[in-house]
């Protein structure tokens, strides 16, 4: 039972996605977030945007979210 999870882990290790955003192609395990997971270590539980473009696309909706906010429009 072990030995099957270290080769599928193994086999994750080996691959490489692109991102929808940026277009660069990262490892999965590193480069990626794991979103679903209950599915444990398949290639279709990591998302297809990259961490870096996550993080981006996360605080800039925050930064918007923040400006509204202070201004109302009453």
């Amino acid at each position: 039972m072990e030995l099957d999870k270290q080769i599928r882990l193994g086999h994750l290790l080996l691959s490489d996605r692109k991102c929808r955003v940026c277009g660069e192609t990262k490892n999965l395990i590193d480069g990626f977030y794991l979103t679903r997971k209950d599915r444990g270590t398949l290639a279709s539980a990591y998302s297809y945007e990259c961490k870096r473009c996550s993080i981006k696309r996360v605080s800039e909706n925050r930064k918007r979210k923040e400006l509204v906010d202070k201004y109302p429009d009453w």
